[in-house]
């Protein structure tokens, strides 16, 4: 088991910030504090930087990263080889997943890899893309499934299929007229959208941006969390939002919902990410491997 000294300021390092290494680890902001005044003490050298609201590593900080990397690195090896001496796959296996894959898309995976390996124990993570690649950063996660390209180079990203997002509307709104919506179109109309930081706010502003219109300019009448909540607001009838259309599913067949494809049609790239230089386990492998295949049968 790795110093959780170690661990902690390799989370601050990554992030800057004390209150988002915190957030990463589900530690307060006193907590993650201490214990990087507790290493300072251990080594009698700072290792941040502090003034303006910024932090920074000094030289001394950058070492003791270097180390910290290859040091968490080598404990989590460590202990997957250990677990892995027996004939049987087992252990924990820490997931990630963004709102939209975790709610729609990952269940009936994760049951059937259960059932194939009934000895592992899948911890499953539900946040944001951002967050999500930040915890795969940070060692506290094996792997992630997100909606966006990782901008972090410490992290591979392994696309696995394609989905495409379309407008979904009440019944009774303006835009269930229409057979495909143009983008300019969206600018007349309240739109329900998901927050920033989330996978699907992410490509829908880029692809605003894509066809000339500032994500800024549409009508936003609320930023919501989650699809579950985007689609409630929806069907009564007070905008529109654009989300997967493995999310509306259910609502469009009972015809609760209308959803129309944008035009041009809005796709996006749903990836595995892990750490490049991360040993992977035989558990993670078979997982990569289980999750990939489904996902490709799924959204052929």
């Amino acid at each position: 088991m790795a110093d959780r000294r170690l661990q902690v300021f390799h989370a601050v390092a990554k992030h800057l910030s004390f209150t988002k290494a915190g957030e990463a680890l589900f530690m307060t902001q006193p907590a993650v504090t201490f214990q990087i005044k507790q290493l300072e003490e251990h080594y009698n050298m700072r290792l941040f930087e502090r003034g303006r609201g910024r932090i920074s590593l000094t030289p001394a900080g950058e070492i003791v990263l270097d180390y910290a990397e290859r040091i968490l690195g080598l404990s989590s090896e460590l202990e997957t080889r250990l677990a892995e001496i027996g004939s049987q796959m087992c252990g924990p296996l820490l997931i990630g997943a963004s709102t939209t894959i975790a709610e729609f898309i990952l269940p009936p995976i994760l049951g059937a890899f259960n059932s194939l390996y009934p000895q592992v124990r899948a911890r499953l993570t539900v946040a944001n893309s951002e967050t999500i690649e930040s915890r795969v950063a940070d060692h506290s996660l094996d792997i992630g499934l997100v909606e966006v390209h990782s901008k972090l180079s410490v992290l591979h990203a392994e696309v696995c299929c394609n989905d495409e997002l379309q407008v979904i509307c009440a019944p009774n709104h303006p835009l269930a007229q229409l057979a495909e919506i143009e983008p300019a179109v969206l600018l007349d109309y309240e739109f329900i959208s998901r927050e920033p930081g989330s996978g699907t706010r992410e490509v829908t502003d880029a692809y605003l941006r894509g066809g000339g219109i500032a994500p800024e300019k549409m009508k936003i009448l609320m930023e919501l969390g989650s699809p579950e909540a985007l689609k409630g607001v929806v069907g009564t009838g007070l905008g529109f939002a654009i989300l997967s259309r493995a999310s509306f599913a259910k609502e469009y067949e009972l015809g609760r919902l209308v959803a129309r494809p944008l035009k041009p049609r809005l796709m996006r790239s749903l990836s595995l990410i892990y750490l490049k230089e991360k040993f992977r386990s035989r558990i993670v492998n078979a997982f990569v491997e289980f999750t990939k295949k489904n996902l490709r049968e799924s959204f052929v």
